[in-house]
């Protein structure tokens, strides 16, 4: 490749730049495959080739992807802020590469420009077309998908796409970190507080610090205080349709569970809506590798197992819609409607509850005010980035715990994992807590417990006690990661179906004996397996009382909940009153494996 420019007034580009440009992250993941001549032929029988002239741009930044595009020669810029004094470049793609990443699969908006740099020759592909393609060529729709996986994350760890300014201290600027964070949305946050770069943002775009916190995309849009809802909408992610809809069947929440039924659902024919309040993946989506799910002998991470579902929900017809927050459950008419916290409401013959847990809040006297500054609820790369030189703590001692140990052990220089218990092995699987012990980054403390957080406006330290010896001393690291416990997400349906004690749903016989005799004296049987208390209302996963909290075991409960789905339908069946025209006999083939 030549040194020119890629237009007048843009920075050079070095020799080689393909290979050049420096990225954090190592492309480990098969960011950057080159096709062989094999599959690009066979991309080329359901393309276009056509001409690229330089300084065409193929991919705009803040629109929605469209196209799917193969270099055959020639050479193409991925650059952030086009036309702007901050332009990036970000990548160079030579003959053999294609372009796009995440968001060319599910819809949302581009976070680059793609522009030709040396005229040459591509093939556009529709994204009916490249969707058709893949899902019939799983070698080459691997390539591709994992591909795209890996360049979200690298442009998450490049600080690309649409920044954030705000206040450590603000609880606006935490709930939107953590929207970005949860649905993987590459971004930057500028803290009001230390960035001085923020001063100046403000003064560009007349704005006080008491209207922060700000979202600004491509230095044209700028949103004063968003809610997630807005921010989902400004980056193209799939929301609620106008108009109340209805469904066969109605998922609330999208962990594993959510998506496993939706797959199974979808897939079977049944029209099938699923609505998530924070993001699609639910606490598994933040797991940075499972080890212990069947058919990934090398592991898997959340978000990429998170993606693969929903793609695959996305294949068969399943509308997934986020953020949307259900907030009630009532019977209507033989149907069951859920209403959300924006007024918006949706009619389903069935429903399946898939809402999951939360991390429950650690309460000890500091903790509160530095809760999204510098105490988590999750580990993921835009945390871990800001531990590099940094000592951290994890509290807890199950799985989450252990997969955020090794996690963050990779980016920072000492890691602490404080167990209350005596041990490892009662709620920890062996396989973590072998490399937990061979780790030489990670110092284990059993009978530990933290009691008190230091730090005015950041962690400083934790205090901590030995419960063996009753000796408290101070733990200088400065994040905490809590992973302690569960709460499960039924507030709304308090008062609406059986629940056990904890709050968790009563499914089966449990629910069953909640019930008032005549109830299921009406329906003619027995309440079915993961059924609750309401009949057509099911429930699965962690939000489950008596569940098995693993990611396998929520799979199988949503796959297994949308046979008991069409047992109720077949019982159930009238004329009319659907969108659709479902097989309501189970289909074992079609669980998804």
């Amino acid at each position: 490749m030549s040194g020119d420019e890629t237009r007048p007034g843009a920075a050079p580009v070095p020799e080689e730049a393909e290979e050049s440009v420096p990225f954090e992250t190592p492309d480990i993941h098969g960011a950057y495959p080159r096709l062989s001549d094999d599959q690009t032929a066979r991309l080329a029988q359901h393309g276009r080739r056509r001409a690229a002239e330089a300084g065409d741009v193929l991919i705009r930044e803040g629109e929605r992807c469209e196209m799917f595009y193969v270099v055959l020669s020639g050479s193409i810029a991925i650059v952030e802020g086009y036309g702007t004094p901050g332009e990036r470049l970000l990548r160079v793609h030579g003959p053999g590469r294609f372009i796009g990443e995440l968001g060319l699969l599910n819809g949302q908006m581009a976070f680059y420009t793609a522009v030709v740099r040396d005229p040459g020759e591509i093939l556009a592909l529709s994204m009916d077309q490249l969707r058709d393609l893949v899902t019939r060529d799983s070698t080459l729709g691997d390539v591709v998908l994992r591909a795209c996986l890996g360049r979200r994350a690298l442009l998450v760890g490049q600080g690309a796409g649409f920044r954030i300014i705000g206040s450590r201290y603000s609880p606006d600027t935490r709930r939107l970190r953590e929207f970005a964070a949860r649905n993987r949305l590459p971004h930057r946050w500028i803290d009001l507080e230390t960035d001085q770069e923020a001063e100046a943002l403000l003064r560009r775009f007349g704005v006080g610090p008491d209207q922060t916190p700000l979202v600004i995309w491509r230095d044209t849009t700028l949103l004063r205080n968003p809610s997630n809802a807005e921010l989902a909408r400004l980056i193209g992610l799939p929301s609620l349709g106008s108009g109340n809809g209805r469904s066969d069947v109605l998922i609330v929440g999208s962990g594993p569970a959510g998506l496993a039924a939706a797959v199974n659902a979808a897939s079977e024919g049944l029209g099938t809506t699923v609505v998530e309040a924070m993001a699609t993946g639910g606490q598994a989506g933040t797991s940075s590798r499972i080890e212990n799910l069947l058919g990934f002998p090398s592991g898997i991470s959340g978000a990429e197992l998170t993606e693969r579902a929903v793609l695959q929900a996305d294949k068969f017809g399943a509308r997934i819609s986020l953020p949307a927050e259900a907030a009630r459950l009532e019977r209507r008419d033989g149907h069951y409607a859920v209403g959300f916290a924006d007024g918006s409401e949706i009619t389903a013959r069935t429903v399946v509850l898939a809402t999951g847990a939360r991390y429950r809040r650690l309460q000890v006297p500091g903790i509160e005010p530095l809760e999204g500054a510098s105490v988590h609820y999750s580990a993921t790369v835009y945390e871990a980035q800001q531990c590099r030189t940094d000592p951290v703590a994890v509290v807890g001692g199950g799985n989450s715990a252990g997969q955020a140990v090794l996690f963050l052990a990779g980016y920072t220089p000492q890691v602490y994992l404080l167990v209350r218990g005596p041990s490892l092995e009662a709620h920890m699987s062996r396989y973590l807590i072998d490399q937990i012990e061979r780790h030489p980054r990670v110092r284990v403390l059993l009978r530990t417990e933290v009691t008190e957080a230091l730090g005015d406006k950041e962690l400083e330290a934790v205090t901590v006690v030995d419960h063996r010896t009753g000796e408290h001393r101070h733990l200088e690291v400065r994040a905490l990661f809590v992973f302690t416990g569960a709460d499960p997400h039924t507030d709304w349906l308090s008062g609406a179906l059986a629940l056990d004690a904890r709050g968790y749903v009563l499914t089966g016989a449990e629910a069953q004996a909640c019930s008032v005799p005549e109830l299921w004296q009406s329906q003619g049987r027995d309440c079915l397996t993961l059924e609750t208390s309401l009949p057509g209302v099911f429930a699965a996963g962690d939000v489950r009382s008596g569940s098995v909290k693993r990611v396998a075991s929520a799979v199988g409960e949503g796959a297994m909940s949308i046979h008991f789905v069409h047992r109720y339908l077949g019982q159930t069946a009238a004329p009319g009153g659907t969108d659709s025209s479902p097989n309501t006999r189970p289909k074992e083939s079609a669980w998804l494996a």
